[in-house]
């Protein structure tokens, strides 16, 4: 089952980014929440104990033959989704969401490893079923169904954000597997058809965010506050940063969710453009290495596979860096091993192991 010629291929390099992003989202975390006062540890170093779990989970997703996982998906799928449903009758409510689950002292989002899920499924799904010329809209009725029901689920918790990932993960994935032209054009029609649905589904304080990212000034200081202090924290850091720990925003408590969701303002702030154009940096150059896995994948399974967590990490990072620089809405989503958040980082890191998965076995039999 585990292969040790595999320690052999490890992508080195691909590791070598992934510390670099690791350390510098502790870094900017413990400036974030030095001023913090809590129950129990500091934030930072609760992170590193769920780096360390996440770490210890990444490996061993990394030893075992990723083809395994391909035996397992729909069981991984459905155990996902009946956590998800004990959300919603069982789970924790925070801030007027119920997306959390409580064990012992620990809580966990169920959401986060539905992602995973549903790349599994997805990706033994079209491996199974190819369209030699290109898949039809029927053809993508299962894997609709599949996406629209914990999609459905999630948003009800309510956890946009969450929800529009696995939309993307599916969207993307249909585009990568080629579906015939006409087919994507139908499937976006009805995308743009549902939109006034989707509009009526939020709740009232989703559709107040949507709308004060079109105008922040006319809530100020309720729904637009977050992206107002969000810019003028990064607006401040200009060029060079105003210098670690010396960020005002987060130190006066300017800025909400400066630890979780808004973090990169955080690092813009205090390191200003040329701190947040290193970090973007690798984080194009992580988007790149994952798409240059799948291309490069010995088969179609593991292409998909590194594709769809590529997709998410993409969309995590662009919704997350737009949004805080007020170009997206505000749909809470975290910013890859820089935000602070257990099941996050988790399952961030579960993805990267099956990266360096698929990448290891490239030249192996």
């Amino acid at each position: 089952m585990i292969d040790k010629r595999l320690l052999g291929q490890l992508d080195v390099k691909l590791v070598a980014l992934v510390i670099t992003l690791i350390a510098i989202g502790i870094i900017n975390l413990y400036s974030a929440t030095v001023n913090l006062a809590g129950v129990g540890l500091p934030f930072y170093q609760r992170q590193l104990w769920w780096l360390g779990i996440g770490v210890v989970i990444g490996l061993l997703v990394f030893l075992v033959d990723y083809h395994y996982f391909e035996e397992f998906a729909y069981p991984f799928y459905f155990l996902s989704l009946l956590c998800i449903v004990c959300v919603l009758i069982y789970g924790m409510v925070v801030g007027g969401a119920q997306r959390w689950i409580k064990i012992g002292l620990f809580t966990f989002q169920p959401s986060e490893l539905m992602k995973i899920a549903l790349i599994f499924v997805l990706a033994h799904h079209f491996a199974k079923y190819t369209g030699r010329d290109g898949y039809r809209l029927r053809d993508l009725l299962i894997p609709a169904i599949i996406t629209i029901i914990p999609v459905g689920l999630i948003a009800k918790q309510p956890d946009l954000g969450t929800a529009l990932v696995l939309f993307f993960v599916f969207l993307s994935t249909v585009i990568f597997v080629k579906i015939r032209f006409r087919s994507l054009l139908i499937l976006l029609m009805v995308v743009i058809l549902a939109t006034p649905f989707f509009w009526a589904g939020l709740k009232d304080y989703q559709r107040t965010r949507i709308l004060t990212f079109l105008n922040p000034n006319m809530d100020p200081l309720g729904a637009g506050y977050h992206i107002i202090q969000s810019k003028i924290a990064v607006g401040s850091g200009g060029i060079w940063g105003k210098g670690y720990l010396h960020g005002t925003q987060c130190k006066l408590q300017f800025l909400p969710e400066h630890h979780t969701d808004f973090v990169f303002a955080v690092l813009g702030e205090e390191w200003g453009f040329v701190g947040c154009g290193v970090v973007l940096a690798l984080y194009l150059t992580l988007i790149l290495w994952g798409l240059n896995t799948s291309v490069r994948a010995k088969d179609r399974y593991g292409a998909l596979l590194a594709f769809g967590i590529t997709a998410m990490l993409f969309f995590h990072v662009v919704v997350n860096v737009g949004m805080v620089l007020g170009i997206m809405p505000v749909v809470g989503l975290p910013l890859p091993f820089l935000s602070y958040g257990g099941s996050s980082i988790i399952v961030t890191l579960m993805g990267i192991g099956i990266l360096l998965n698929v990448r290891a076995r490239r030249y192996m039999f």
